[in-house]
């Protein structure tokens, strides 16, 4: 009998279904030779502190760190757990072969990996490593089953997350409550969480401290183009009240035209961080709840795998673009010129072998139903659109620069027409009125007549407080402001968190009352903004060190850094980080009251 394990009952039914194992059983279903069970996400975890030692199931300063000789795991206390682990565990000792079905990512990977580890599993392991769920792709993934030892690497990373996060997250987060605690409350301190928390803290600090300067800028209108004085910002009125009398009286003369035609590609297919940056300013959803929905995507076979930080496709997937395309029915207009127009579109920044980790960027599978909530079909149209639209022609645009001289000053005016929209139709973003946007009129060089100058008055601008995409965006290049694309994915390996993780972490920042939302900004409360202070160990706030472990941790994933080096940094610092707080200098951090709908503090797990 071959045993097939899947991460969740739905995905172990549909599994089930086509391999023919079609009898139902306690736990599992059975048939054709196989057996199919399940787990429930995760059903081990790490064991506590006071499962190694007595002496660690008291919080005692004394006593810290804790870093046991060799980590071991335990079955989550659930009495569902329990039973279901019972069945299978007996799977285990008929099977001839295990099967593991798990979701094709490292924290499945570490899922399934413990639980079988837990059921003593001495058989054989093959794994079903699968983008998407539909009938092709599972038939196609047990075609090509791997063998379990290929993914081992996969497995130490995430092993060494576990770990990473148990050390420093126990051990800081005792040190932390028992010297600057109440009494009453846990100071909750992760590896991700605290860093994210200091972004927030950094950021409102900036925005607090922050004193206004008010300047001046000069504009003059001239055959309705507005042209900017190259002078730029005034700080005194009376200087640009004096330069506005000396250029009323002259005339404006054109001293230069330059027009360059440009091509705008289309935006990039999703990775779960900008889906879910996307979700948030379009329609306010927050990390998790966007994880959740394109989750249940997924497991309606409509897209494929979401847990994703990559925004391409491998070559191979390009044979199956016109399948999916005309699996796309509601948006036959759109797919019709593409389909229609002989040989598909196939772009570099698009298909990239070299770009792809464990999965592509999240695409439709073809497969349609219009049985989606009104939620789920506002990702699944964001999805579908960014598919379609990477198969149009570039967007053609002309940008028109406009050089003038009043007097001895030099101005400037910039417009942008859309010449082409090209993909831009996919969106809607194609109208007369965008079209016309930032349209100058024709000028021509040596022309020269009357204009119209005023004067502005204007105030320097604090930072903006970051909204749930704008702090996704800074978990992901590590606090830098990034805004291009390009450079942007570059540092995604310096990211702090995984993308299927950060929303968890900004949540749990919430639950621990170290930072409230107000409408879309997130502020940090007094709570969180007294931890950040008292912290005075680098590390552990710093976006980017924390960032540097991250790719480390991916490093280990692909087999060019060593775990037991790994565990060694983390160990010196665990040991650093704990000298420090015992000697530290004492003071009391008091959670804040929030609201009656926020949660009140749990322990740290």
């Amino acid at each position: 009998m071959k045993m097939c394990i899947a991460e969740k009952p739905s995905v172990a039914k549909e599994i089930a279904r086509i391999l023919g194992a079609n009898t139902r059983r306690n736990g599992y279903l059975e048939g054709n030779g196989y057996c199919v069970t399940w787990t429930f996400g995760h059903l081990c975890t790490l064991q506590e502190p006071g499962e190694y030692t007595e002496k660690w199931q008291k919080w005692n300063m004394g006593v810290l760190p804790m870093i046991p000789s060799k980590f071991r795991i335990r079955l989550i206390e659930d009495e569902g757990i329990k039973k279901q682990f019972a069945v299978i565990e007996e799977l285990v000792k008929q099977a001839e072969e295990v099967i593991n079905c798990g979701d094709a990512g490292q924290e499945g990977e570490l899922i399934q990996r413990w639980v079988l580890t837990k059921a003593k599993c001495g058989v054989p392991v093959k794994r079903l490593w699968i983008s998407s769920l539909t009938e092709e792709a599972i038939r196609e993934g047990f075609e090509k089953l791997m063998d379990a030892s290929e993914f081992d690497t996969l497995y130490a990373a995430g092993s060494a997350r576990a770990i990473g996060d148990w050390l420093l997250g126990m051990n800081a987060t005792r040190a932390y409550t028992l010297k600057y605690g109440t009494g009453k409350n846990v100071l909750s301190i992760g590896r991700v969480q605290t860093p994210t928390l200091a972004l927030v803290v950094e950021r409102q600090k900036a925005i607090d401290n922050f004193k206004p300067e008010t300047y001046w800028e000069i504009r003059t209108t001239y055959r309705e183009g507005v042209f900017a004085c190259q002078r730029g910002r005034f700080k005194q009125r009376e200087e640009a009240e004096a330069l506005m009398e000396r250029i009323r009286p002259e005339e404006l003369e054109i001293t230069g035209v330059e027009r360059k035609k440009a091509m705008e590609h289309p935006p990039k297919l999703f990775d779960l961080t900008s889906l879910q940056v996307e979700c948030n300013r379009k329609y306010a959803f927050t990390a998790e709840n966007t994880l959740k929905i394109i989750q249940s995507l997924y497991e309606k076979k409509l897209t494929t795998y979401p847990r994703v930080d990559t925004n391409f496709l491998p070559n191979d997937q390009y044979p199956k673009v016109p399948g999916i395309l005309k699996g796309l029915e509601p948006y036959k207009a759109l797919t019709a010129p593409i389909l229609e127009g002989g040989k598909i579109r196939k772009s570099a920044k698009v298909f990239n072998d070299k770009k792809i980790t464990d999965h592509h960027a999240i695409i439709p599978t073809g497969v349609f139903t219009y049985d989606m909530t009104p939620d789920e079909k506002r990702v699944y149209d964001l999805v579908a659109r960014r598919f379609i639209a990477v198969f149009y022609p570039d967007c053609e645009v002309a940008n028109t620069t406009v050089t003038a001289r009043i007097g001895a000053e030099d101005f400037k005016a910039t417009g942008k027409q859309i010449v082409d929209p090209a993909w831009r139709v996919v969106f809607g973003t194609h109208t007369d009125k965008q079209n016309e946007e930032n349209v100058l009129p024709l000028y021509e060089k040596g022309e020269r007549g009357a204009h119209a100058p005023e004067l502005l008055e204007k105030q320097t601008q604090p930072p903006k407080y970051y909204t749930e995409a704008d702090l996704l965006r800074a978990m992901e290049t590590a606090g830098k402001q990034v805004e291009d694309e390009e450079l942007r994915d570059l540092m995604k390996e310096n990211g702090i968190g995984r993308p299927s993780t950060r929303a968890n972490i900004i949540e749990t920042l919430f639950k621990r009352q170290y930072i409230r939302k107000d409408k879309k900004r997130i502020l940090a409360t007094a709570t969180g903004t007294e931890l950040i202070d008292t912290i005075q160990n680098g590390l552990l706030k710093s976006a980017e060190l924390t960032g540097q472990w991250e790719k480390k941790l991916r490093m280990i994933e692909d087999g060019s850094y060593a775990v037991g080096e790994f565990m060694e940094e983390l160990k010196v610092m665990v040991n650093e980080l704990i000298h420090h707080v015992k000697y530290a200098s004492s003071k009391t951090i008091t959670v804040e009251e929030q609201p009656e709908k926020a949660e009140k503090p749990k322990k740290k797990r």
